[in-house]
């Protein structure tokens, strides 16, 4: 009996132990030495994919040297190595390809953007005019109805006044106040 009481007591202390445990493996990390970065051209005569695995690389297939990515223009120039011969990221796609394949992607997205908002835009117009003219219709239809109510209510007042005036029980309009009589 004593045992089942502790027990709710040692769970949140094996918790906190568990979890502190925990705490102090990761706020240690272990430091890993730093992968060392080779040259470029060191991968110069082996293969494409050896030296894309280097992001900072290009590969261009007309002389197979591996060179580093000139990163102060956006494209490489046609004395480093052709578009159509150089690769970069992968082996399979020419960088030509790749900037065809880009510039046609973000068109896309684009104009897709713009027909997406040219739409909207034009839906919302549609859409506010056509809540115009359900307001519109709806303030008809209203108009019709009373005035439809207030048409039969006239007509079944002057059918309750013939009916009154046939039993006598009309009173005279000159004189709202005069007495009524039995004959």
């Amino acid at each position: 009996m004593v045992a089942v009481r502790c027990w709710p007591l040692w769970l949140p202390a094996l918790a906190l132990a568990w979890g502190r445990a925990g705490m102090a493996a990761t706020s240690f990390p272990t430091a890993t030495p730093p992968v060392p970065v080779q040259a470029c051209s060191k991968f110069s005569h082996r293969s494409c994919e050896e030296c894309l695995k280097n992001v900072s690389c290009l590969w261009c297939y007309t002389n197979n040297t591996c060179i580093d990515y000139p990163v102060r223009s956006i494209l490489p120039s046609s004395s480093l190595c052709s578009l159509s011969n150089a690769r970069w990221g992968v082996c399979w796609i020419n960088f030509e390809a790749l900037i065809i394949a880009m510039a046609v992607i973000a068109g896309l997205i684009l104009v897709s953007i713009a027909v997406c908002c040219c739409y909207c835009c034009y839906c919302r117009k549609c859409s506010k005019s056509r809540q115009d003219d359900e307001e519109e219709q709806l303030a008809r239809k209203r108009e019709e109805r009373r005035l439809q109510s207030l048409q039969r209510k006239h007509e079944r007042k002057q059918k309750h006044d013939e009916i009154r005036k046939k039993y006598g029980l009309l009173q005279d309009s000159d004189n709202p106040y005069s007495r009524f009589e039995n004959e």
